[in-house]
């Protein structure tokens, strides 16, 4: 046996640092393969930060090609992880590849890594909290429409099967039980999409009543006393306080003297960006129900029969949970694993409920 201050020791110790720069070298490559991928789908401002990004991951490349010299050896490729992202650049370039970014920038190992200097865990920080930034832009461009459209998959999944299971339960035939779940994807696939367009409809109104507005105040501001007016009370109405409204007002008169007008209320965000449209949330929600609630009929429309049918159905609702529980963990930031066991818990909880429920009231009623 061989100790570490071994000749044999020292060179397996050796090539374990070698082996770990080169991981390094690779993970940091191809994170920043990705962002230039990124980059090449955007314009503006998210262009010039993704390319930042990456010639900051290419900084930390050339850290571990200087420590490995002549070990470096030929390019190699990262981790599964890093080039799952890299393919899903290239491909979709979406907030969902941003959202996994964002992911893999926290997991950063050089909080740990001694060979990591302090300034590269830092940069890995700040860098999680730029790809945060750039993935809520496009969080709040399909928040309403998201929103509509896991909800509308998960109320699909859960209510269908629960009625199924339930109906079941209760001790009805195959064709019933079929014509149950078909009538329930129907009615709550249109229920869904009535109420996401109501819902959504009355939430930007809501929105636009307390909008700034654009249209005739700012017809008044150049007729308005410099010395004597109110309106600095506009912006302390909304929140700031008086010393940075006073400062606003001030530089919104002199704009409009300087034939320089800005808007009254600043750079605000819309109601389309914060809830979608009405139609959006509307054919998602209806869209997506229909998709959740016709996964547990599947089996009874292939013919199956008995308790089979109904453990089949049960399956695949699991996994179509587990999937969209995962999905919403990861544009969310969070775990997909724990999301997903989240949501599998309680499609679970929920349908095991309705089918007691009708296995008793079927033996009452028998």
């Amino acid at each position: 046996m061989s100790g570490n201050g071994s000749p044999a020791g020292r060179r397996g110790g050796a090539g374990t640092a070698v082996r770990r720069r080169r991981r390094r070298l690779a993970d940091e490559r191809e994170e920043a393969r990705v962002y230039r991928d990124l980059a090449a789908r955007r314009s503006g401002e998210d262009r010039e930060i993704l390319l930042a990004l990456a010639e900051a991951e290419e900084r930390h490349a050339a850290h571990w090609e200087r420590l490995l010299g002549d070990d470096a050896g030929p390019p190699r490729r990262g981790d599964i992880r890093s080039r799952l992202l890299a393919f899903l650049a290239r491909r979709f370039g979406s907030v969902f590849v941003l959202a996994l970014a964002q992911r893999a920038e926290r997991r950063s190992p050089y909080d740990t890594d001694y060979e990591a200097t302090r300034a590269m865990a830092a940069d890995e920080r700040v860098h999680e909290e730029v790809v945060r930034g750039l993935a809520a832009r496009g969080r709040a461009r399909v928040s309403g429409t998201f929103r509509a459209a896991v909800f509308g998959a998960n109320d699909g999944l859960v209510s269908n099967l629960a009625l199924v299971l339930g109906v079941a339960g209760g001790g009805a035939g195959t064709s019933t039980v079929l014509l149950t779940g078909l009538a329930g994807l129907l009615s709550g696939a249109l229920s869904m999409g009535a109420g996401e367009y109501i819902s959504v409809r009355s939430q930007r109104e809501l929105l636009a009543a307390s909008a700034p507005d654009t249209a005739d105040a700012p017809h008044v501001i150049p007729h308005l006393d410099v010395d004597s007016n109110e309106l600095a009370l506009v912006y302390r109405a909304r929140g700031i306080p008086a010393e940075e409204a006073q400062r606003r007002a001030d530089e919104l008169l002199e704009g409009y003297a300087r034939g320089r007008p800005v808007p009254i209320g600043g750079a605000e965000q819309s109601g389309d960006e914060v809830v979608g449209t009405g139609w959006g949330a509307a054919i998602s929600s209806f869209v997506f129900f229909a998709s959740g609630a016709a996964v547990p009929v599947l089996p009874f429309l292939f013919g199956l029969e008995g308790p089979t049918t109904l453990v089949a159905a049960a399956v695949l609702v699991g996994l179509a949970l587990l999937l969209t529980g995962a999905t919403v963990g990861v544009l969310s930031g969070g775990p997909p694993l724990r999301r997903a066991l989240r949501q599998l818990a309680i499609g679970a909880g929920a349908a095991a409920t309705t089918y007691a429920l009708g296995s008793v009231f079927g033996a009452v009623v028998s």
